[in-house]
């Protein structure tokens, strides 16, 4: 039987991750395109079976795009020798499948603003609650890489020699949790009415330095956030106009959108995409690791 959900990839979030399992395989996706499949092994000590699932050993088998699938179940026979019967059977799930997948990790461990106990930036999340007590007491959130996600910097800043702003929202983060920040899991179920920040870090800033950065760095990130389940058609929205930048990387992630608010803002964005990848332009993080590895 093959089992299917997603799950955001934390620390830093770089994207919610589609996961198709067997009780010896599975394959993971991160755009619903590039599938890379782990095989699951089994050790046997005193008559029992230990799963390597529940030890978290996972073997890389292999990666295979998902227009790929139908040829590689059709002709099983690669340079390499026969395609193992576990990824057929994934490939053959996937390629029926609807994206996105349900998400389910609703085990959410948030750093707090020390004001009010608020949650301020969300650092883990996992699906099953007998996962939280292997996450380590981290206190320090996390900006996804400005390796993988470049923000543009005005002038001022460059002359000023300033460092990339997903790190000086960083730092941010660090000096609103205080001196002795305090983190804390939540049991969240999605599409609640509950006061948490809808894309993972506090948007309200008595500074405006700091508003500034944490705007610029949302709305770079926009396209990936949008992969996000249970935020609301408002918030949502916002973020699709905020996505406008960034063609490139909205044509990739379109595929894991739970929703779409206004399809016209989206048909816009995608057809300008298409008009510059045919021109040859590529989106930055295409070819390269996310930076992110899911565990």
């Amino acid at each position: 039987m093959i089992k299917a959900h997603s799950q955001r990839v934390l620390q830093p979030y770089s994207a919610q991750v589609q996961i198709a399992e067997s009780d010896h395989a599975r394959a993971l996706s991160m755009d619903g395109d590039l599938w890379e499949f782990h095989f699951i092994y089994a050790n046997h000590r005193g008559g029992k079976t230990s799963t390597a699932r529940q030890q978290g050993r996972f073997t890389r088998a292999a990666h295979i795009r998902r227009r790929d699938f139908e040829k590689v179940i059709e002709n099983p026979v690669t340079d390499d020798g026969q395609v193992d019967q576990r990824i057929l059977d994934l490939a053959t799930f996937l390629i029926g499948a609807q994206l996105p997948f349900e998400a389910s990790d609703r085990y959410e461990y948030w750093l707090l603003d020390p004001k009010d106990c608020s949650p301020l930036a969300l650092i883990f999340s996992c699906v099953e609650a007998s996962e939280m007590a292997s996450f380590p007491k981290l206190t320090d959130w996390a900006a996804l890489p400005a390796a993988v996600m470049p923000i543009e910097t005005t002038e001022a800043e460059r002359n000023r020699s300033y460092g990339p702003v997903n790190y000086r929202l960083e730092r941010c983060v660090a000096e609103r949790a205080g001196p002795k920040p305090r983190a804390q899991w939540f049991t969240r179920r999605f599409n609640e009415d509950e006061d948490f920040p809808p894309f993972l870090v506090r948007e309200e800033w008595e500074n405006e330095e700091h508003q500034d950065l944490c705007q610029r760095y949302l709305h770079r990130q926009a396209p990936r956030l949008l992969m996000l389940h249970g935020v609301s058609l408002e918030a949502r929205r916002r973020m699709e106009l905020a996505a406008k930048a960034n063609a490139l990387d909205v044509v990739r992630f379109y595929p894991l959108y739970p929703e779409i608010v206004d399809h016209e803002v989206m048909d816009k964005i995608r057809i300008e995409a298409r008009l510059r990848m045919a021109a040859g332009e590529t989106a930055y993080a295409m070819g390269r690791r996310d930076g992110v590895l899911y565990q």
